[in-house]
């Protein structure tokens, strides 16, 4: 769950006054039908602005940065390990920091893929099992790992993932990002 800081509660307080101005103008309505229709209108309405606004407030209030990534590949248990330190650039608490890993091979990213890398192979039988290959090989792994919990402004914690690395994969590219929540 996402720590609220001071922000929330002032976007969500707005919110709130609007729903019950609207709830008040509904039932001012003399018609029933109008009524019914304006409730769930309303309820609707407040229902997206309040989903949106927490990832909008989240979003400029808790930023947070990654610096010093390494990985290192262990070729005898074939894992791979990152490490690196994370830290509140915001004046606000994140709740958890998200750090999401993308490895893609490099033969995949920029197009120099060879003929036999991506065949799947059809017949008779594929055509009743509805195509499961077990030899399908993908050529990009996403990961999402928590890294810190309850991070405070402007404190940084260092953090270490690791994970199966696809012994097919013979030259990647990472991308990776952290997010706050």
């Amino acid at each position: 769950m996402t720590l609220f800081n001071y922000w929330h509660f002032i976007v969500l307080a707005i919110i709130f006054i609007m729903f019950v101005y609207g709830v008040i103008s509904s039932f001012k309505q003399t018609r029933p039908k109008m009524v019914i229709s304006m409730l769930i209108s309303v309820v609707l309405v407040t229902a997206l602005f309040s989903v949106f606004s927490i990832v909008v407030v989240d979003k400029y209030t808790k930023i947070v940065k990654l610096y010093k990534l390494k990985n290192k590949r262990l070729l005898n248990i074939e894992k791979i390990i990152y490490t690196g330190i994370v830290k509140n650039e915001g004046e606000h608490t994140i709740g958890e920091v998200v750090f999401e890993i993308k490895i893609v091979n490099k033969g995949h990213a920029t197009g120099n893929v060879k003929g036999g890398s991506f065949y799947k192979p059809s017949g008779f039988f594929d055509f009743f099992t509805g195509g499961y290959n077990l030899d399908f090989k993908p050529q990009s792994i996403t990961k999402e790992f928590v890294v810190a919990k309850n991070l405070k402004p402007g404190a940084a914690q260092s953090f270490r993932v690791y994970f199966d690395y696809p012994p097919y994969f013979r030259s990647v590219s990472h991308f990776s990002k952290v997010t706050g929540h």
